[in-house]
């Protein structure tokens, strides 16, 4: 309480004597007021307190009734003035402050005041609160001889456990154990910490998952921040909407946009590879026998992979541009985001080869186009598709446009002949079931496009014969560098020779 009380604008120390004067007496009281209220403590007059409890008007005349009454008043307006102060510092929190210690206890009632009861309720004896369990004193076990209990008893420990759920994490719900008198058992408890932590684990998990992936069609946050800054760099005017999904990526189409070192065109996509590896998790092999990456590749680090994969098929891409087969122009790469031209027009993407309603003569000119860019990517680009189908080459300005050439390899992989004659078994199967009838099959197929003359009755043999020329390469490859196939002038096994890489 304050230390200074005032009466009539005068102030007076706490425990000074005071006077007020009436219309007939002097009378003195003992100021132990607050603020500007004054609170003066007489000898209470039983029979006047009757008087005022039985709503009897009291007589004006005693000097010891103006004073009683007069503390009410400031008791009162004290109270309303506490309350004001109370609102306005508690405000809409949903922790208040209650300053019901500092209330003045008078025997009016407020009629006006009936919606504010609650809040000025003591709750420190709220018979609803559970009661904490009884702990054992430091020396570890109360009580003497036949009543003693010690820290391990059975009750005991039961309502310690209960109590103990208290300090699980909020998000998980342990209900009113203590108020129900509940006793969990050591090996209970045990299970339900252990499941606690097993489920802010798996919540963590599945937060960095969404934090760090990217969904079916939509970026996390950490590629939508590249792309924004594509945007706002002008390379690309503005990125429109989801184009298609795959395994591996996730394709956007954009307005282009402007670049000092280069021209971009009008219309573009933007191949955002995905960065987990549930959907397409064989793409290691295509990349970890590469010699070309074969140094920096990490199994360890996933999103290191993904920036390979994107950089892998740049640079395919370079290499088929170079031989002038029809493939999307690189613009920019940043990271796992490879910014491409568009195949198509008008915001409407070419239709691929399976979807692209072709006749007899548009099939036979796709056939010929196809097989010439097979032999142009074996020879010159020395590449091998490795995924090579109808759904992966567009029809687009009457001729086959070529795409996805991320998992592309060379002919020296360890497996890259297997990949080839499987490119070779697709597309030998698409075009007989569209009607060219001078479709090659694939073994005839395999041969001129390698170059190589291997024979076979059935496709376990000539497989088989892949995997020895397979294995003799990678046998010389491992001891003398890069090496290449060709063929002999008469006919006979494929033999092997140095190539400058």
């Amino acid at each position: 309480l304050g230390q200074v009380a005032v009466v009539n604008d005068n102030l007076f120390s706490t425990g000074t004597s005071v006077a007020i004067e009436t219309s007939t007496t002097l009378t003195l009281g003992y100021c132990v007021g607050v603020g500007r209220h004054v609170h003066v403590q007489y000898p209470m007059c039983s029979s006047v307190n009757a008087a005022l409890d039985a709503g009897e008007e009291p007589e004006t005349d005693c000097d010891l009734m103006l004073a009683q009454m007069l503390q009410m008043q400031f008791d009162k307006e004290f109270d309303t003035q506490l309350r004001t102060e109370e609102k306005k510092l508690n405000g809409d929190s949903k922790l208040s402050i209650s300053f019901e210690n500092y209330r003045m206890v008078h025997p009016y009632e407020d009629s006006d005041s009936s919606e504010d009861e609650v809040d000025w309720q003591d709750t420190r004896h709220d018979p609803y609160k559970a009661d904490k369990p009884t702990t054992t004193p430091r020396k570890g076990f109360t009580g003497k001889g036949k009543n003693i209990t010690t820290k391990h008893d059975e009750v005991v420990c039961g309502r310690k456990n209960t109590a103990r759920m208290d300090n699980f994490a909020p998000e998980i719900n342990v209900g009113d154990g203590l108020g129900m008198d509940l006793k969990l058992s050591n090996q209970v408890y045990n299970s339900l910490k252990q499941h606690c932590h097993s489920e802010q684990r798996r919540s963590a998990r599945l937060h960095d998952k969404k934090e760090h992936s990217t969904a079916e069609q939509a970026v996390d946050p950490r590629t939508r921040l590249l792309m924004y800054k594509m945007v706002n760099a002008g390379v690309l005017e503005n990125i429109n909407g989801c184009i298609s999904t795959g395994k591996e990526s996730v394709v956007f189409h954009a307005d282009g946009g402007s670049m000092e070192e280069k021209a971009v065109p009008d219309e573009c996509v933007l191949k955002v590879f995905k960065t987990t590896l549930n959907e397409f998790k064989n793409r290691d092999k295509y990349i970890k026998d590469d010699y070309r990456f074969k140094e920096r590749f990490s199994k360890l680090n996933p999103r290191k992979i993904i920036r390979l994969w994107a950089e892998k098929e740049m640079h395919n891409l370079a290499r088929m541009k170079k031989a002038d087969i029809p493939c999307p122009e690189v613009v920019i790469l940043k990271k796992h985001i490879l910014v491409m031209s568009f195949i198509g027009k008008d915001h409407v993407p070419a239709p691929k080869l399976k979807e692209a309603m072709l006749g007899s003569e548009d099939m036979n000119r796709a056939y010929y186009q196809v097989l010439h860019m097979m032999q142009q990517l074996y020879h010159e680009c020395n590449l091998v598709h490795a995924d090579l189908s109808e759904y992966n080459m567009l029809w687009h300005q009457g001729k086959v446009w070529l795409i996805d050439v991320s998992q592309s390899i060379e002919p020296n992989h360890p497996h890259g002949l297997e990949f080839l004659f499987r490119d070779c078994r697709n597309v030998s199967t698409f075009f007989q079931k569209g009607g060219v009838s001078e479709a090659m099959n694939v073994y005839e197929l395999f041969n001129v496009v390698s170059g190589l003359q291997l024979s076979g009755d059935s496709e376990a043999d000539f497989l088989a014969q892949i995997e020895a020329l397979e294995k003799m390469n990678e046998d010389h490859v491992q001891r003398r560098g890069k090496k290449t196939y060709s063929s002999t002038s008469d006919g006979g096994p494929p033999l092997l020779h140095h190539e400058d890489d």
